[in-house]
């Protein structure tokens, strides 16, 4: 029998902590694309993930030309 492993899904999220990728992944957070959906401000919410990530998720969203959603 197989288990499915989230970590193992497709994402295109740059590299960031463990922690920061664990918690993204158990939100369900796997595509950049689904960050201009939610705040910054959410995203911190989530255990693991703090400014650092933040910032390194801001650079990938802007070279995309994409950003955070706004309040």
């Amino acid at each position: 029998m197989e288990t499915f492993d989230k970590s193992a899904q497709q994402t295109d999220l740059p590299k960031i902590s463990s922690p920061a990728t664990r918690a993204l992944a158990q939100a369900g957070y796997f595509k950049l694309e689904q960050f201009t959906k939610v705040t910054e401000e959410d995203i911190l919410k989530l255990h693991g993930v703090g400014a650092k990530g933040i910032r390194i998720l801001n650079e990938a969203l802007q070279a995309r030309g994409l950003s955070f959603a706004q309040k």
